[in-house]
């Protein structure tokens, strides 16, 4: 199963996706969104792609809550996946750290998050730590970013996507 991640898009009704994320996206059978969509005009663009779930983030406004809520947890291809933005304090040292924290005693394969625009992507105690930036929104980041992911038989293949044009 090949998915996309995306999370922070900040975008509003003027919804134009980058043209690298979309290409990129090209041929995925899900996309997950971790957050701060901002408006569900994003879910539309999105959903032009691929079937696409997520979770709501701290800047995602009451509707976008009550249709994705703010935690949870996927299986795909036979893997555990906890999706949570990370804004929440967990009082963690760290969005990685909150992410950590909103799946203690939890038994998942990979667990999702966003809110730091910052791509991450490490292991913990066999579980896999994956932020895929921002698409739109680099912020302190050198590059824009998204991620993908290939899952079979619960084992678990992600990388970044890395590009330089909002265009």
């Amino acid at each position: 199963m090949k998915v996309g991640i995306v999370s922070d898009t900040h975008l509003g009704r003027m919804v134009k996706l980058p043209k690298a994320l979309t290409e990129g996206l090209a041929g995925v059978e899900l996309i997950l969104h971790l957050g701060d969509w901002v408006d569900l005009a994003v879910y539309d663009e999105l959903s032009a792609l691929a079937p696409v779930d997520g979770i709501a983030g701290n800047n995602d406004g009451t509707e976008i809550v009550r249709r994705f809520g703010e935690r949870k947890i996927l299986t795909l291809a036979g893997a555990q996946i906890g999706m949570v933005h990370g804004h929440r304090p967990y009082t963690g040292k760290g969005t990685d750290s909150n992410a950590l924290r909103a799946f203690a005693g939890e038994s998942l394969d990979c667990i999702l998050f966003g809110h730091s625009h910052q791509p991450l992507m490490r292991s913990e105690n066999g579980v896999l730590l994956f932020n895929p930036g921002s698409p739109t929104d680099k912020r302190r980041e050198k590059l824009y970013s998204f991620g993908l992911m290939n899952i079979e038989g619960g084992k678990i293949e992600a990388r970044h996507i890395f590009y330089d044009s909002k265009g």
